[in-house]
């Protein structure tokens, strides 16, 4: 890992002491582009860096609807969040690196199960090895929606830090993929063509930058004003995109006019851990950004059991994906489903398995 280290270091020196102009734009572009391999080197198991898989204590099997992922800087009151928030016993001392290693607990709400790995804090420069970082935000990656938690009587300049660390890592935060088309080929050169002007991106830095990649044949589709960034992050195909919450602790601390200012940064949550103050506003925004779905369930001849709801993430809500989630054998036994809700015209309603249900739809399956 040490050689990679070195040459991540001193590419970066090399680009903080590069003017950006016309004339170094192809140059910064090629150096970003390396940079984001030796961050692959160094984040992938057995992948040149030595390093970056989960580690002792970090391998959390994931259970439940989703996911979230704590990430913070040491002694934020991330430990009594969690504890008043889900139950999770973290022993908090006033010492830092309380939290060594993944304690998974649960939130249950709205009917969805909803895992909470305690992940360790994590110190500036995480991306490039220190600390535990990497495996940290290993499973950060794995998550459906991160919670970077802030405490607000400190630098919050932290949040920069953190951010870059996750950026670092893949991980691009409440944002969707490039609008661009990118497939290899066997020959025919680099084939660019753009939809609208670029700012950033012309032939010549887009066939540098496959070049340092060794792509030499490819058709590239600029279908926004890209970035050298977007074009990396597409090359290089292993993003996440993730959202996030900002959770800034201890308001009880700051006067009403800070609380004001704090509400408006985008994304954030002002919560105080230790007094339980606006807990509801966080699971109502956590829920909404994890953008689930709940579908009652209704046996023949009974009333719906709106009790315990099968959830289902925004993007896989077909009557397929159901039953799926249900048992896999069930879609094999499948003749139709009968639903009532907000996905039909009429209750109820005969669907295939193609049928996409809404939040709150009551099914029953009716076999073959």
């Amino acid at each position: 890992m040490s050689s990679t280290l070195a040459k991540i270091v001193e590419i970066k020196a090399e680009m903080a002491q590069t003017q950006k102009n016309k004339g170094t734009e192809h140059h910064l572009g090629l150096l970003k582009a390396h940079l984001a391999k030796l961050h692959r080197e160094l984040i992938t198991p057995n992948g040149g860096g030595g390093g970056g898989g989960p580690g002792e204590g970090f391998d959390v099997v994931k259970t439940g609807d989703a996911r979230i992922g704590f990430v913070r800087f040491l002694s934020v009151g991330k430990s009594t969040l969690l504890s008043n928030l889900a139950g999770v016993y973290s022993e908090v001392t006033a010492y830092e690196f309380t939290t060594l290693t993944t304690v998974p607990g649960v939130i249950r709400y709205k009917g969805a199960k909803i895992q909470l790995p305690d992940l360790p804090g994590i110190i500036g420069g995480a991306k490039d090895g220190k600390g535990r970082g990497l495996q940290v935000i290993a499973v950060a990656r794995t998550c459906n929606l991160i919670l970077i938690v802030l405490d607000v009587l400190k630098p919050l300049g932290h949040k920069k830090i953190i951010e870059n660390d996750l950026e670092g890592f893949d991980i691009r935060l409440n944002s969707k993929p490039p609008n661009i088309g990118f497939k290899k080929k066997d020959k025919g050169g680099i084939n660019l063509t753009a939809t609208c002007p670029q700012s950033e991106l012309d032939a010549e830095t887009v066939k540098n930058i496959l070049a340092e990649y060794k792509i030499h044949n490819a058709d590239v589709m600029l279908r926004s004003d890209a970035t050298v960034d977007d074009l990396i992050d597409v090359v290089e195909g292993n993003r996440v995109y993730i959202p996030c919450i900002y959770v800034l602790n201890n308001i009880d601390q700051i006067s009403i006019e800070e609380l004001d200012i704090i509400y408006k940064v985008l994304h954030c949550v002002p919560i105080s851990a230790h007094h339980r103050w606006n807990f509801d506003d966080l699971l109502e925004k956590i829920w909404y950004y994890l953008k689930l779905v709940r579908i009652y369930t209704k046996p023949k001849g009974q009333l719906p059991d709106y009790t315990s709801p099968v959830v289902l993430p925004y993007s896989r809500t077909m009557v397929e994906d159901f039953c799926m989630k249900i048992h896999k054998n069930l879609i094999k036994e499948f003749k139709y489903a009968l639903v009532w809700g907000l996905s039909v015209k009429h209750n109820p309603q005969k669907v295939g398995k193609d049928h996409t249900l809404e939040d709150k739809d009551v099914i029953q399956i009716v076999k073959k």
